[in-house]
């Protein structure tokens, strides 16, 4: 059915530097100007405070309280104390003991396959979500032909 490889692993608690942003719909063309924007905003803001990124960016998104928007967050792992004296949040992502992982290749706006391909994956598997999807940039390139980004779901057994 499909040219991707699933793993299974934990991932740990990881403190990031986010903001956040809506986009009008769940889909690569509503997200990616969203996404790209709040990195450009985080990046900048980063540099005022004195702070350098120690990981990959990392991605994930929830449903807006209408119900049709997706809340689009957009991370950077960082070394510094919980504080609200930034013009962005630092909070803790939680370890996940079971992330359904696969790598998606190329632009973003096309994985649409990779994230069925995981979710047939999860179902099969007799898994089901438990809580946001993530999407950390393992390389980010001038050509997104060689994007690689490692999409993470958290699950747990049905």
């Amino acid at each position: 059915m499909t040219d991707y490889e699933v793993s299974m692993k934990s991932v740990p608690t990881v403190r990031v530097a986010e903001l956040t942003g809506t986009a009008e719909a769940m889909d690569p063309s509503s997200i990616g100007p969203v996404v790209q924007g709040l990195y450009d905003q985080l990046s900048a803001g980063l540099g005022r405070a004195g702070l350098v990124p120690t990981g990959p960016a990392i991605a994930y998104y929830e449903d807006a309280d209408d119900g049709a928007k997706t809340v689009v967050h957009a991370a950077l792992p960082v070394e510094t104390d919980l504080s609200d004296e930034y013009d962005f949040t630092v909070t803790d992502l939680p370890a996940e003991p079971q992330m359904a992982t696969l790598l998606h290749t190329g632009s973003m706006d096309n994985c649409l396959p990779a994230y069925q391909a995981l979710g047939h994956w999860i179902e099969q598997g007799g898994y089901r979500a438990a809580g946001p999807s993530r999407e950390v940039t393992l390389a980010f390139t001038g050509d997104a032909d060689g994007w690689v980004t490692e999409l993470q779901q958290p699950i747990e057994k049905v």
